[in-house]
């Protein structure tokens, strides 16, 4: 049996399971009509129907007239793969003759139904074309003879603010050039962009057809019949491989600008959706290439059609532990679909897929890791993931210098308040064959939500390490070691830490994964994370420290970038890197001041052009009006491809940035090959020593972290830096309260007045003093959860805190001004445990 007699067969098993036979007194158990058969939802009786196709059930006889569709017959097959003349379409009144739509057969069959005042023929003829895929798939081409052929007649009154734009994406989308029908076989080789739908033609038809109300309602039924045999063709028959052409169908539907209204959101557009989510990746990859070349506006109407269905999906169920969002069949599709519409921003906006940073690979091993031995190697894979359409389009987010949609739009803040990250989380890492994770879609999840799957993917790896050190210890008969434990002086913190830090790395990698224990050498305290805060924010003092000379600081952009001419080994940079690394596998906040290509090139990026904006804002300025002059470059600013830079002691250092770089002048002909090469030399070349250690210390903690895959540059540095906004307000609200205080009592609200009336530089003072950093953590202070507790009656004694907790133990002072003198002094002053 070929596969359009086995296509129909199931069709026609679909249609008896969901209509029946006609026949009142059926006995058929697989028949509609049949008085003990129970209903089917369409996905219900698309699956049913492919399996009464493989045991040949029994198929009635239908006693009414099957619905007029162009595959209920061999010869009406036949009949629409011939091209059809004017009079053919129209030989019959009813024009039950017209076998598939051009915009010119649109526009006559409207002047008809206008000059009847009678809309049905036309209604009929949507329903006939728009519910049948074969049909659809063959209407409004561009090969047609006469398609925009007199379509004046078919605009709407306000179509010609459209014509402009749809000329110019006709003309991006190569319309001129003639593609092959279906039936002339497939070409291997197209350009994803070159579809054989007339997408401008497509657009006035819809201008024109969504003003009709009968005509909406038309559509919308017609897209309710036509999906569930789209999911048929697609999971089933496998028709995109031998017919290209059939994305057609998808172009066509989502032109239709009205899918996001009610009409479509309960039914039509959630089965489209599934459908569309059926395509193999190579049609997602061209579908979203082609919408890449349609402009903001129609990009951005996908991307809320997408949006508005999970949207409105999420509100009108209700999830928890049981029930998730991630079995959600219309969520998932339309998350999936949502993608495409992700990707085409990216690609429609600018784009550098060059300039990427080389990663050093792993060494190839044959022996098996305990991991694998244990059975768990999926979960402790190596490498970061690849999307599956990211790798088909050769695209990733981080070669987005400026999307077309900003990222933000595309999170959709319903959803990320009802995914289970726990659950979420281990479709992610163990399930992802079976289960749909929405950390496969980063790009709809905020940086909140994705951190807390960051957190759950180290705490597992922590657990994981623990275990590993009891099981070796057992083994070898040594004392377990399950926490990677740093013993430092406070006068040798560098020394201390690095020699610690490097051995570590050297001898056994995997410590760096237990949870970070750190004690300073004759003080008392446990470390419950308050320590290692503490321990990070001396380090990165002493390291920042611009007499040490790691890093020259920016008094302009209060920035730090690395020393070209430092003397520092790399071993110091490499414990930059893992400090970096450890804070965010330990989820401490540091106070780093890097400029973001910093970020950008730990993602895997070169520094380019743009990236000197902030890093080098006066050379960036410089090298802009050396482009944007219009005078003689050679002559006025006598420049050549030598440039000069100071060293560490302030002595100017000459470079050639070309061979003989001080004989070679820059003119306007060169003048963009200076400032790249310029460029290369500021922001790689010069730091690639000390930028390829610290990137080394970086990936030694976190290379087999999904960080890479699912967070932006500029959500890493949220995740290492915190957020420079300090919302007292909502640190307030979500502020409890022991030992005998409440929100109501005097000294809690003196407090509080006091703490508003802080100066900026007070208000850090504070936030460093109660939890060991003066940043808010991703989210803001409103996830701190801070704690003040009664720490006895009127005294003179200082408040105090436990950084680890954010607890801070308040004695319930006498009056507002000593209250206030007393919490400016301990502020102040504090520094290192036991203080009191």
């Amino acid at each position: 049996m070929n596969r359009a007699a086995a296509k129909h067969l199931i069709e026609r098993y679909f249609r008896q399971l969901t209509e029946g036979c006609g026949n009142g007194d059926c006995t058929n158990e697989f028949c509609a009509s049949c008085c003990d058969f129970q209903p089917l939802d369409n996905n219900s009786a698309a699956a049913k129907a492919l399996e009464l196709f493989k045991i040949n059930a029994k198929l009635c006889n239908p006693s009414k007239k099957e619905p007029d569709a162009p595959h209920s017959s061999a010869n009406e097959n036949t009949h629409l793969d011939s091209k059809m003349s004017d009079s053919d379409l129209f030989s019959k009144e009813d024009f039950s003759d017209v076998h598939y739509l051009t915009e010119n057969s649109v526009c006559r069959i409207l002047s008809f139904c206008e000059e009847k005042g009678d809309y049905s023929a036309l209604v009929r003829i949507i329903g006939r074309v728009f519910s049948s895929t074969e049909v659809l798939m063959k209407s409004f081409r561009k090969d047609e003879p006469n398609t925009a052929e007199n379509h004046d007649s078919c605009k709407p009154p306000d179509a010609d603010k459209h014509e402009k734009q749809n000329e110019q994406t006709s003309e991006k989308m190569g319309a001129s050039s003639a593609a092959a029908l279906p039936d002339e076989g497939v070409n291997e080789t197209f350009d994803p962009c070159e579809v054989t739908v007339d997408i401008c033609a497509v657009r006035r038809v819809y201008d024109r057809l969504l003003t009709i109300d009968q005509a909406e309602a038309a559509f919308v039924n017609a897209l309710i019949y036509l999906t569930p045999n789209m999911e048929l063709d697609l999971e089933y028959l496998d028709v995109y491989e031998t017919n290209p052409d059939y994305l057609n169908i998808f172009i066509i539907v989502l032109e239709n600008s009205n899918l996001h209204s009610p009409e479509y959101l309960e039914v039509a557009l959630p089965q489209f959706c599934k459908a569309m989510s059926k395509l193999p990746v190579t049609a997602l990859a061209r579908l979203s290439k082609l919408w890449s070349t349609y402009g903001l506006p129609h990009i951005r109407r996908m991307m809320e059609t997408f949006q508005q269905l999970i949207t409105f999906t999420v509100v009108s169920n209700e999830y928890d532990s049981e029930n998730l969002v991630n079995d959600d069949e219309t969520v998932v599709a339309a998350t999936q679909c949502l993608k495409v519409a992700f990707y085409a921003s990216i690609q429609a906006g600018d784009v550098d897929v060059e300039h990427n940073e080389e990663d050093e690979e792993d060494p190839e091993t044959d022996e098996l890791t305990l991991h694998e031995l244990l059975g768990e190697e999926r979960l402790y894979m190596k490498g970061p993931r690849v999307d599956p359409l990211e790798r088909e389009l050769g695209l990733r987010p981080i070669d987005s210098i400026k999307p077309l949609i900003p990222f933000e739009d595309f999170v959709n803040e319903s959803l990320n308040e009802v995914v289970e990250m726990d659950k979420d989380f281990t479709f992610f890492k163990v399930n992802a064959e079976t289960k749909f994770s929405f950390q496969t879609c980063p790009f709809i999840l905020n940086v909140i939500t994705k951190s807390q799957g960051l957190y759950y993917d180290n705490r597992i790896r922590m657990y994981s390490e623990r275990r590993l050190t009891a099981l070796y210890s057992m083994v070898q008969g040594q004392q377990p070691n399950p926490y990677l434990k740093l013993k430092v002086r406070r006068d040798h913190i560098i020394d201390d830490a690095l020699v610690r830090l490097e051995m570590i790395s050297m001898e056994n990698p995997s410590d760096l994964k237990k949870q970070l224990f750190v004690e300073f050498e004759g003080e008392q305290g446990v470390d419950e994370g308050g320590v290692s805060k503490e321990f990070f924010q001396l380090v990165l003092e002493e390291i920042f420290n611009p007499d040490i000379g790691m890093f020259t600081y920016d008094d302009n952009t209060k920035l730090f970038w690395f020393n070209s001419s430092s003397l520092e080994n790399e071993a110091q940079y490499t414990l930059v890197g893992l400090v970096l690394g450890l804070a965010i596998y330990n989820n401490c906040i540091l106070d780093v001041h890097f400029p973001m290509v910093v970020y950008r090139k730990l993602m895997g990026k070169k520094g380019v052009f743009l990236d000197l904006s902030d890093s080098h804002p006066a050379l960036y300025q410089s090298l802009k009006q050396l482009l944007e002059y219009t005078g003689n470059v050679e002559k006025d600013m006598m420049l050549t491809f030598q440039i000069s830079h100071t060293d560490l002691f302030g002595n100017p250092v000459l470079y050639d940035l070309k061979e003989q770089g001080e004989q070679m002048p820059v003119t306007k002909e060169n003048r963009q090959e200076f400032v790249d090469l310029y460029t290369e030399y500021i922001l790689n070349k010069s730091v690639e020593r000390q930028f390829k250690a610290f990137k080394k210390g970086f990936l030694i903690v976190t290379n087999e972290s999904p960080l890479k895959y699912l967070f932006r540059p500029e959500e890493v540095e949220l995740l290492i830096c915190g957020s420079r906004k300090l919302d007292f307000e909502a640190l307030e609200k979500t502020t409890e309260y022991d030992g005998g205080y409440s929100k109501d009592s005097q000294i809690i609200k003196d407090f509080w007045e006091t703490i508003h009336s802080f100066g900026e530089e007070q208000k850090r003072l504070f936030l460093q003093f109660t939890t060991g950093t003066d940043r808010a953590p991703v989210g803001g202070l409103g996830k701190l959860k801070m704690i003040i507790a009664k720490n006895g009656s009127d005294t003179d004694r200082l408040p105090t805190s436990h950084t680890c907790f954010n607890a801070l133990l308040l004695p319930e002072y006498s009056s507002k001004e000593k209250l206030k003198e007393r919490l400016l002094k301990a502020i102040t002053y504090a520094k290192g445990f036991g203080m009191l």
